[in-house]
């Protein structure tokens, strides 16, 4: 009987593990060049990024970035040191450090990105991450393949955070104008109570 209570109690917290992450919200601005975190719809922190550089959209074989509304479906690299480099979403063994020239794979964490619209629904085929890259020194203006970059130490931080199934939003508007409470997307003062703001 104890055997049996014990293996329904495993059952139980597997399935809580397993529910959809409907707590934390991702924002991302193109047109700023930023991430906001929500927790239940309070700005919890905010990040620069990157993304594409060819533009917005989603067609197959593309390199845009899609916008709309998406969600988290796969969380790769757990525990995976900074800079760990993925290929094919495995790790390879290899280690870049944040800004080696000449080198530009994806590191550290994988937030594997499905499109919920008919205007992002090739996200997930077309492999649109949010991950870490080593050229940290282009976080903050348009340089991807299509993915969102982050500068290693924030993508391990937000992976931490967000679970599969959180809600991920990509616009082309201010950041300002999408997250309620944000008081700048280009000057993050004092006001912004965010316990992680990142400049």
């Amino acid at each position: 009987m104890r055997l049996r209570n014990y293996l329904l109690l495993v059952a139980l917290f597997l399935a809580s593990c397993a529910a959809p992450d409907t707590q934390h919200k991702i924002v991302v601005s193109t047109r700023d060049q930023k991430l906001a975190l929500l927790d239940r719809g309070t700005l919890l922190a905010t990040y620069p990024v990157s993304t594409s550089k060819f533009g917005l959209g989603d067609r197959p074989g593309s390199r845009f970035t899609p916008l709309g509304q998406l969600q988290i479906a796969e969380k790769i690299g757990d525990n995976a040191p900074p800079g760990a480099v993925f290929k094919d979403r495995r790790r390879t063994g290899e280690i870049v450090l944040a800004n080696s020239l000449g080198r530009d794979p994806i590191v550290t964490r994988i937030l594997w990105l499905r499109g919920l619209e008919s205007q992002n629904a090739n996200a997930f085929a077309r492999d649109i991450y949010i991950h870490g890259t080593p050229e940290e020194w282009r976080i903050g203006s348009p340089a991807s393949y299509g993915c969102i970059r982050m500068r290693s130490s924030d993508v391990a931080q937000l992976y931490n955070i967000v679970g599969i199934g959180a809600a991920v939003t990509i616009v082309d508007t201010p950041l300002v104008s999408a997250v309620p409470g944000l008081v700048s997307a280009h000057s993050m003062g004092p006001e912004n109570t965010a316990p992680f703001v990142m400049r």
